[in-house]
């Protein structure tokens, strides 16, 4: 039973990997159209921010709604990528238990 779960956690552990990358992504991606280093003129870097956003703002929304910007600083971001890595941390123990 045991080593029909370890595909289970595998796929888990890939999706949580892949949305940890797309917060990683929309972090340094806003920090550098926030600096202008990428124009915000520029369609196609509006349009892929809009995608990241489209993932992440949902989640971004329920930690806001808890936790507010510190001196205009949204920490939502980061708290995000702690329960992210947590969640992976977790995925893992359990993998290695099935195993």
């Amino acid at each position: 039973m045991g080593m029909l779960l370890i595909p289970f956690f595998d796929v888990m552990a890939l999706v949580v990997d892949i949305y940890f990358k797309i917060v990683v992504v929309e972090v340094v991606v806003y920090w550098l159209m926030h600096f202008k280093i990428i124009s915000a003129s520029n369609k196609y870097a509006v349009k892929f921010v809009e995608l990241l956003k489209k993932a992440t703002e949902p989640v971004y929304k329920k930690i806001r709604a808890k936790v507010p910007p510190f001196a205009d600083f949204d920490v939502a971001p980061f708290i995000l990528l702690l329960g992210v890595f947590f969640v992976a941390r977790m995925i893992s123990v359990l993998k290695e238990m099935v195993m």
